[in-house]
């Protein structure tokens, strides 16, 4: 006797349920050990916390830079603001790719122009009209010289001049690279900081290499003055 359509919908219901509170249980877990191993704190300058759309644009010295972002952000922000990150990482294992797509719903780019079929500025485009808010790293990839920042790609300003009523927030993330230092499996307690800044846009005519040297310096003003930035 064939089975009803409740009795066939049900196993369905009970995997999204299961599912739903896997990933909402794992990301209660990620946050209560990143407070606890960085105890990070939140500063707004010239800002607050808003749910209008918003590109939080930061600098990139450890895969787990966007977790802080995240950590520090009021909960009825955090459901609806997404990483992008890319897909070679957070698609290498079933557990990375649990937390990357499921857990943190990351906006997964394919890094390497030879394999990568859509252009990622468009699947970023696609994340703000849904109504998403992201959180980026302009960089490109990790930051692992002397230098304080790396040169900007072109990706955050082409998403701007094409999205230009989604805020552009600068965010710079203090003393991780130090809590996960390369190579180490083990973090190092140390007491981390993610500072907001004043929001900006790309002024009418703006080239690309202006803005992104402008978006730098927004980055810049927010380092620690112990680091040399500004207090």
């Amino acid at each position: 006797m064939p089975a009803s359509s409740a009795d066939s919908a049900a196993p369905a219901s009970v995997r999204t349920a299961i599912k739903r509170w896997a990933t909402g249980a794992v990301a209660l877990v990620v946050a209560l050990f990143a407070r606890f191993v960085t105890a990070v704190r939140g500063i707004w300058i010239d800002n607050a916390p808003s749910r209008r759309r918003r590109i939080y644009f930061a600098n990139h010295a450890s895969h787990g830079d966007f977790i802080l972002i995240w950590v520090v952000l009021p909960l009825r922000l955090r459901r609806r603001t997404r990483p992008v990150a890319g897909a070679d990482y957070w698609l290498k294992s079933p557990i990375r790719r649990f937390i990357g797509r499921d857990v943190f719903n990351a906006v997964l780019i394919d890094r390497n122009r030879e394999t990568r079929t859509r252009d990622p500025v468009e699947i970023m485009q696609e994340a703000l009209d849904g109504g998403s808010s992201l959180i980026m790293f302009p960089e490109g990839t990790r930051n692992e010289t002397q230098e304080p920042l790396q040169p900007f790609k072109a990706g955050l300003y082409h998403l701007a001049r094409s999205r230009p009523h989604v805020e552009l927030v600068p965010v710079w993330i203090e003393n991780l690279n130090r809590v996960m230092p390369k190579g180490e499996f083990i973090p190092v307690p140390m007491i981390c900081s993610v500072t907001f800044g004043p929001a900006l846009k790309v002024e009418k005519g703006e080239t690309a290499e202006v803005f992104l040297a402008r978006a730098a310096r927004s980055l810049l003003r927010l380092r620690p003055a112990r680091n040399g930035g500004a207090a």
